[in-house]
């Protein structure tokens, strides 16, 4: 029986916690349990959590002597370190050979005990720069839903924590029996793609100052062939100039800008609309239904066939 004991910190969050408990802890009829599941926290006792309740929980951080793989579901306020017993704690646990799960941002609370130097990691989109100038020695992905590095593993935002939690199943019984526990949970075993599709696209009204005004035309203009001369153009500048403000106004030039928007559009229009693939391609200035799916997979991480699958709106 592979013991996973989750490590809670008040205020704790209880979906972070539940992602893990509902893949770990649960019974399921039909399926050989494979797992025992635990809390422990610093001091026994109740812990206070964003729900606005209590939770009782008995187990300290002796707990974490016994696990099989300990869980961070968590850790707000981010500013907040974690105590030097509970490093020791989780350094201990590791240097006997526990795997070392974070969940959202229980990231920040596992980079403090020195494991993840020199890693590739992930948090929620959100938080991802926080976690980069924080810990300069953590190298930060902002896209994926999950990194597994065998000995330590970190998820995005809160979510991802579940993405996570499957492939732990699915690396330590295999795809079958994992697709069972998902399948129970009415759960896809894996999602396609990586967290930037969830995050919400730029919106030219968040955009103050002299790029507003051109900013606005490009929008209205974006199924035609433009290009960054054509943008300066319209500014009455040089493509130098052009270049140079976007990067003080939005931190990047403005070839990316105009592909984030045409990005952004095709997100709507596969979400809202029954235009083929291709048709969506051309209304937002990408040519093809495979220059479109090339920047989906380099932008998204998905291809826009998964992404409508998985994002489509009924109409009402």
């Amino acid at each position: 029986m592979h013991r996973v004991v989750a490590l809670v910190h008040p205020p704790q969050s209880t979906f972070e916690l539940s992602c893990a408990a509902e893949v770990f802890g649960i019974e399921r009829g039909g399926l050989p349990t494979r797992y025992s599941f635990g809390v422990c926290t610093e001091h026994p006792g109740p812990v206070a959590t964003y729900a606005g309740y209590a939770m009782s929980v008995t187990d300290g951080l002796d707990a974490l002597e016994q696990a099989d793989t300990v869980i961070i579901p968590g850790w707000l306020p981010t500013e907040e370190a974690p105590a030097p017993a509970v490093i020791q704690s989780l350094r201990r646990a590791h240097d006997r050979g526990a795997r070392l799960v974070s969940i959202c941002s229980g990231v920040f609370a596992l980079a403090h005990t020195g494991l993840l130097d020199g890693r590739r990691v992930t948090t929620h989109w959100a938080r991802a720069d926080e976690l980069a100038e924080r810990f300069p020695a953590v190298s930060v992905d902002r896209d994926v839903l999950y990194v597994d590095h065998g000995d330590v593993a970190t998820s995005a935002g809160a979510g991802a924590g579940i993405d996570l939690c499957l492939h732990l199943v699915r690396t330590d019984h295999g795809a079958g029996y994992a697709a069972q526990v998902a399948r129970s949970m009415v759960m896809p075993p894996h999602r396609e793609g990586g967290q930037l599709q969830y995050a919400a696209p730029p919106h030219p009204v968040q955009i103050d100052g002299s790029l507003a005004p051109l900013l606005e035309w490009v929008t209205a203009r974006l199924g035609e062939p433009l290009t960054v001369e054509d943008l300066a153009a319209q500014a009455a500048v040089s493509a130098r100039t052009l270049a140079r403000r976007f990067t003080d106004q939005l931190g990047i030039g403005p070839g990316q800008w105009l592909l984030a928007q045409r990005i952004a559009v095709a997100r709507e229009l596969l979400e809202t609309s029954d235009l083929p693939v291709d048709a969506v391609a051309r209304r937002v200035g990408l040519s093809s239904a495979t220059n479109l799916r090339r920047r989906f997979l380099s932008t998204l991480g998905t291809t826009p066939g998964a992404y409508r699958r998985a994002f489509r709106t009924d109409p009402q």
